[in-house]
Order: C-alpha cells, then sequence, then structure tokens
C-alpha cells in the first residue's frame, strides 16, 4: 500500500511535526508522566526506549500494506513539545491517537492537534477515520467529538471505537 506522506501540519496555535528520531531525548520529558499510561498500561520510556521506538516507527511498517503516520506536537507560542497525534492507515480504515502532557491537559491542545489530523487526512482521502477510546476515558472522549468521531456500538479490546460522522 502506498499510503500518504506525513507532513507539516499549522493550526492556530500549533505545529504538528513529522516524527523524527531526534524527538526522542525532548519526548521522553514529555511523556515521562505514569499518569499518561492509566488507560494504555505500560510504563513511559526512557530516552534510549523511545529513541529506539521512534527508530521503528520512522521506518515505517514491514507490512505493505498498512502505513504509519506520527508527528509531535509544537505549541510554537513556547516553541516546546507538547504531545503526539498519529494514524495508522490501512485499506479498511485510518486509526487516529494522540497524547498530550500532563501538564498541559485541559486547554485544548489535544482537541486543536486531533482536529487538524482529521482535517488533513480528510484532504488524503483516507478510509473512514476511527479511534478506540477506554469508556472511562472522558477526557479523550471529549477530544474524539472535537475532532468530528462519535461513538459507535462495537467495542475492540475492552475500548469503544468511535468513527468518523456523515
Amino acid at each position: 500500500m502506498s499510503g500518504p506522506r506525513a507532513r507539516v501540519i499549522e493550526t492556530a496555535r500549533l505545529t504538528l511535526l513529522p516524527l523524527r528520531v531526534e524527538h526522542a531525548e525532548e519526548m521522553a520529558g514529555v511523556l515521562g508522566d505514569p499518569a499518561l499510561h492509566a488507560f494504555i498500561g505500560g510504563v513511559p520510556h526512557t530516552p534510549q526506549e523511545l529513541r529506539a521506538r521512534y527508530e521503528r516507527l520512522t521506518a515505517g511498517s514491514p507490512d505493505p500494506s498498512v502505513t504509519w503516520l506520527n508527528w509531535v506536537i509544537r505549541l510554537r507560542a513556547e516553541d516546546r513539545l507538547m504531545g503526539t497525534v498519529q494514524a495508522t492507515v490501512t485499506a479498511d480504515a485510518t486509526e487516529i491517537a494522540w497524547v498530550v502532557a500532563t501538564d498541559r491537559q485541559g486547554g485544548g491542545v489535544a482537541s486543536e492537534a486531533a482536529r487538524a489530523l482529521v482535517e488533513w487526512l480528510d484532504g488524503e482521502q483516507v478510509g473512514p477515520v476511527i479511534a478506540h477510546i477506554h469508556p472511562d476515558h472522558a477526557a479523550s472522549a471529549a477530544v474524539a467529538r472535537r475532532a468530528g468521531l462519535a461513538p459507535t456500538d462495537r467495542m475492540w479490546d475492552g475500548e469503544i471505537r468511535w468513527a468518523r460522522r456523515a
């Protein structure tokens, strides 16, 4: 599958930058709060672990039918990274996800970034945009709503499937 390629996406306050291995050091601090793993499990990565992960992500999916797209979120006013957005594109659907530093949550960063990602994906003419959100994760549900997604009656791995509204 030859899918879209991540490009810089600008919003009123944010720049979504295509992920680079060099982002690992700064992002280790951004993503270092264990509270970020309350719904997704796991523990924060060390800078070295995150660097290895980013090397795998930037190399692309080993499955030619899958395209991985990853960005870091930079708040321009502070010239600092705030989180990530990502999209996994397949022939059937495009699954999106986001994470924002705990000290920046509640300020609209995730919503602005997710909305921009969905709008960009619309222009790339990919399959239906979906997200999977833990039923108790009200903040992520709010982000999904603001990005134009709505909950469905489908569950996957204990999470509710959200889909782009027509």
